[in-house]
Formats: structure tokens, C-alpha cells, sequence
């Protein structure tokens, strides 16, 4: 039997293509049906700069959700016609880290041989090669705790996010530590800029501050309530963001960008041009040389006051990044970062998106909605940020 899904091929070439139906392979298996999954913004890390961890056929995706068809002999949480979303993540929820809430350094399927933590789905040989979701159906493996069942027929783009950026978001403004008396700036208004904008008002953070240079994601984030600061026009954003709070900077800042920024385009060549070296050469490449695009770290770090808190959800890769190690020193920085711990938050996540208001705007967040064989076009007006793209949401 074969099923369709988005399989990847090059760089910048994915194609929906006909692979193998999953199958229960241990006895804590799963088998999801999809009904709705995202392209999330770390899968254009996929879609470039991560060639070298993939190979032709390997289906992408992480951000899905679905109904149970088939589980394991142990698996006695679930049963066929359930609801479930899926973390993208795969944690055990028994090992030493899982028993501490670090979900995303989970010991059972952590990739020691990668020097890496968890397995996710669908991302690269980094992180288990694990097939993804945007596919028509998913194996889930340890789904005697992973997937999150649920009990409302809202609609799915209700809960399509708790597979990883809102939980993403939550745990960014967690890490930032700011209160009702605090100011947080929040760079970079994609997806998870955007939920972390919503988030940190819906906790009542005193002031928020967003940062952008695309004009609807600028609106966005001003209609939910946040002050504005637009790239194109502040000069230095740090200096904006210190004349914005009495000359010291926010309390916290959020870097939501991560190795997509577009401030450095020599970093930007030398990303393409590793990318496209012979694959154990671009390996070596990508983990001893620094190859992130660092300008929006870098203005987070120059911006936060000191003794603030710099909070780093966007994703980066390279293992040689110079960093300014004098400042964040000097103005004594608390900085935490890390893959999400999904399941650290998604019980009371899913308590706050299932209420009969839809309280972060998680309906209406996508701006594109297609069928599954739209993917490979709307990867594209991803990237490029066109055609006023924000989320994409595809059904199988």
C-alpha cells in the first residue's frame, strides 16, 4: 500500500510523491490519519540550508494533527477514532529528562550519535530521520504519551499549533521572565513572533514591543495590541527599542528569527555555498564553521538592559558562531534557549485554546490553505515571504 506525501529531493525541490503506508513497527506505535498539517518556518531550513542531513524521499513535515487508526499492543491510552495532535518532539515521558520536564532532551530517543536531543519528526538525519507530517498518514512512535488527545469538535486549526509553535511561543515568553511591570520585545513576527506577541499580552506582560520589516506582519502584531518598531525606519533597532524604555532597553527580548534572518547577506552566500559542497564536505561545514545569519542575535543582545533576559526560540546551526561574549558579560545577560518542551505545556495549553472564545487567534493565523499537492509552491511563497504569507496550513 502506498500513500501520498511531501518528500524532499535538493534544495528548494520538494515533490508530493507516492511512498510506503506506515505501519505499527513497536508495540507503543501509533498510526495518524492526517487531517490538517503546517509548513512550519524551520522546515525552510529544509528546504535549503539543511541539505546535507537529507536524503531524496525523506518526508518533511513536523506540525500535524489527525485521527488515530491502528496503535500498538501498549498502547492504552488511545484507540482507533481518536483526535489526537501530535508533538513534534518525540519524548518517552519515563526517561531521566522526560521525569523533568525536559521533553525535548528526551534519553530514549535522544540521537547520541548525533550529539543531538530528541528525535523529531521529519527533520533531517540530525534528528532520527524520522518521516514527517505532510503526508496523508504517520507513524508515531511512543504514542503511549505523545500525542494529545482531544475532546471538542473545534475546528482542527484550533489545535493544529500546540504541535509546536504555540508551545514554541509559550515557552519563549516563559523564558524571558518578564511580569506585568516588565517591557518585552519580540524580533522577528512569523508564526512564532506572532503567538508570542498574543501570548505575552494574554499574561498580562505590562508592554510589548514588536519587530519586523514586513508590513502585514507589522499590522498584525499592532491589532493584537503590541507597539511597532519597523526595521526599515528605526536605524539601529537596539537604539529604537532603548529610546523606546527610557534609555536602558526591554527587560526581555525574544529572538524569534533565528538563522532566517536577512540583515547579512555575505553570511547568506556563505550558507548557499556550504549547503551545495558534497555532503560529508557541507557537514564539516555547517558543524565547525559559524554559518548563521547573526544580525538579529546580535540586536537582541545589544538591546535587552542589563541584567535582562534574552529568550532564543528562533532556530540556529552552525557550532563556531562568533559571539559578542564581552557584553553578554558585562550586562550580565540571563539567556535560555532550546528546542520546545512541548508536553511541558500543552495540557494547560490545550485548556486555553479549547474555551468557546478563540482567545489567541489561532483560526484565523493561517493566510494560506491548500490541498496537500500545493505544498511544493507554497514552500516557495513561504520563503519569500510573498503574497502576504504568514502560515500555511495543507490538507492531505
Amino acid at each position: 500500500m502506498v500513500m501520498r506525501a511531501l518528500t524532499w529531493h535538493g534544495i528548494e525541490d520538494v515533490r508530493v510523491t507516492e511512498v510506503p503506508d506506515p505501519v505499527i513497527e513497536q508495540t507503543t506505535d501509533a498510526v495518524v490519519r492526517v487531517t490538517s498539517t503546517a509548513i512550519c518556518g524551520s522546515d525552510l531550513h529544509l528546504y535549503a540550508t539543511l541539505a546535507p542531513y537529507l536524503q531524496p524521499g525523506d518526508v518533511l513535515g513536523h506540525e500535524f494533527m489527525g485521527i488515530v487508526e491502528e496503535v500498538g499492543s501498549d498502547v492504552a491510552t488511545l484507540q482507533p477514532g481518536d483526535r489526537v495532535v501530535v508533538p513534534f518532539n518525540i519524548s518517552c515521558g519515563r526517561c531521566w529528562m522526560c521525569q523533568r520536564g525536559l521533553f525535548a532532551q528526551c534519553e530514549t530517543t535522544q540521537n547520541v550519535d548525533q550529539g543531538k536531543g530528541a528525535s523529531l519528526f521529519g527533520y533531517t538525519s540530525l534528528y532520527g530521520s524520522v518521516p514527517g507530517g505532510q503526508a496523508e498518514r504517520v507513524r508515531v512512535p511512543h504514542a503511549d504519551f505523545g500525542p494529545i488527545e482531544l475532546h471538542s469538535d473545534l475546528p482542527d486549526e484550533r489545535f493544529l499549533y500546540l504541535s509546536d509553535i504555540l508551545p514554541t511561543a509559550w515557552q519563549a515568553v516563559e523564558y524571558a521572565d518578564v511580569n506585568g511591570n516588565d517591557t518585552l520585545a519580540v524580533l522577528g513576527l512569523g508564526p512564532v513572533g506572532q503567538l508570542a506577541v498574543r501570548s505575552a499580552l494574554h499574561r498580562g506582560v505590562g508592554r510589548v514591543i514588536a519587530v519586523d520589516l514586513v508590513d502585514e506582519r507589522l499590522d498584525l502584531a499592532r491589532s493584537w495590541g503590541a507597539e511597532v518598531v519597523d526595521v526599515r525606519d528605526a536605524g539601529e533597532v537596539a537604539d529604537a527599542l532603548k529610546d523606546l524604555t527610557a534609555g536602558r532597553g526591554p527587560d526581555g527580548v525574544i529572538d524569534a528569527v533565528g538563522m532566517e534572518s536577512h540583515e547579512n547577506p555575505l553570511s547568506e552566500k556563505v550558507i548557499g555555498a556550504a549547503s551545495r559542497l558534497p555532503k560529508p564536505l557541507a557537514r564539516t561545514a555547517i558543524e565547525h564553521v559559524g554559518i548563521d545569519r547573526l544580525s538579529a542575535l546580535h540586536t537582541a543582545i545589544a538591546s535587552v538592559r542589563r541584567g535582562g533576559t534574552l529568550s532564543i526560540s528562533g532556530v540556529y546551526g552552525g557550532m563556531a558562531d562568533p559571539m559578542p561574549m564581552m557584553e553578554l558579560f558585562d550586562k550580565g545577560l540571563t539567556v535560555r534557549m532550546g528546542q520546545c518542551h512541548v508536553r511541558r505545556w500543552s495540557d494547560d495549553l490545550l485548556d486555553l485554546v479549547s474555551g468557546p472564545d478563540d482567545v489567541l487567534g489561532l483560526e484565523s493565523l493561517a493566510t494560506h490553505r491548500a490541498p496537500l499537492e500545493a505544498a511544493p509552491d507554497l514552500y516557495r511563497t513561504f520563503q519569500e515571504k510573498s503574497d502576504g504569507c504568514l502560515k500555511v496550513v495543507l490538507q492531505p
